[in-house]
């Protein structure tokens, strides 16, 4: 196991008023940490993150990291968790993702290298796009189309990854990579265009579930507080990684909209559509990485995140009907 290699005392996190990066924030902060979020709010948005805001070590700033980055005073750590990570968004935004996670990468490595700090990238599964080994290890090359609709954020990704290696190899730079796969939990967008967030609110509705394909592909569900907790780990650590941070718990896609139904207690039908060119057809992490270096592992029971995330999702809907009313 890697030990605890500096204090973190000071951190950025770009993206930070985004899903993943809100949550990131907040554990932070209740571990003593200064926090500077810095977003674009292009997905991300202030109400992620409003319940911070009297905070005295939380500072948020509008920020594109792929035009400048400065942050006067000592930093310790940087989390770059800036990028639209859901197919809706970097199909709707390609040369932005391509942009975060090019320049982006770049300035926010530079940052880190100036400040003397530790660098943590937010990676993802989808470098391993559809994958021709199971469970996905880290030695595995992965199987992507670089031309097709997903190769943006793909080979962002990929491209982040090498530019970080190349900064730790080259430069010196504290650096890690984490291989996030599919996170959920509170506040997640409604719209987002992910599985979850899209059963649930069409549960919620009453409308039609709708699942790509015939439902076999299969997804690997972590809950957004294990993501959080390796993601740390890792921060705290002085591993280069990559290190896949996932729950093992694979399900298929028709049984997790199924799962969310009886969740929810709805009514709801299941609707077969059309599977989106290149969608994976399997995903599952193989956690022994992180299990030996970080001694992490995956808490939260899949029943047990899902009946959170759908009590979120239920009482947002909830309030927004009495705003309406």
């Amino acid at each position: 196991m890697v030990r605890a290699t500096r204090s973190i005392r000071r951190a950025v996190v770009t993206g930070g008023a985004g899903f993943l990066g809100s949550h990131l924030c907040e554990h932070l902060l209740e571990r003593g940490v200064e926090v500077v979020c810095l977003d674009n709010f292009l997905t991300g948005s202030p109400q992620n993150v409003v319940h911070l805001m009297e905070h005295p070590a939380f500072r948020l700033l509008r920020c594109d990291v792929t035009d400048y980055v400065h942050v006067p005073g000592p930093v310790d750590l940087v989390l770059h968790f800036a990028s639209p990570a859901s197919p809706i968004d970097y199909l709707r935004m390609p040369i932005e993702t391509l942009k975060v996670g090019s320049l982006g990468t770049l300035h926010t490595l530079g940052l880190a290298h100036d400040k003397g700090a530790r660098y943590v990238l937010a990676s993802t599964s989808e470098v391993y796009g559809d994958p021709l080994e199971h469970p996905q290890t880290e030695e595995y090359w992965g199987n992507v189309n670089p031309v097709g609709p997903r190769g943006v954020y793909d080979e962002a990704k990929r491209f982040s990854e090498a530019m970080t290696t190349a900064y730790r190899t080259s430069k010196g730079t504290d650096t890690g990579i984490v291989r996030i796969f599919n996170t959920y939990g509170p506040r997640m967008r409604p719209d987002d265009g992910r599985a979850i967030p899209a059963f649930v609110g069409q549960a919620l509705a009453g409308r039609p579930v709708t699942v790509a394909g015939d439902g076999s592909q299969t997804r690997s569900i972590c809950y957004v507080d294990d993501t959080v907790r390796g993601i740390l780990a890792m921060a705290a650590s002085g591993h280069a990684g990559p290190v896949n941070i996932g729950n093992p718990d694979e399900l298929s896609m028709l049984a997790l909209a199924q799962w969310i139904i009886e969740l929810t207690g709805s009514g709801s039908a299941v609707e077969f559509i059309d599977l989106p060119v290149d969608d994976p057809k399997v995903r599952r992490p193989d956690t022994t990485r992180a299990e030996e270096l970080l001694d992490w592992r995956p808490l939260v029971p899949s029943e047990e995140g899902l009946r959170r995330t759908v009590a979120w999702f239920a009482e947002q809907r909830s309030m927004g009907t009495r705003a309406v009313g």
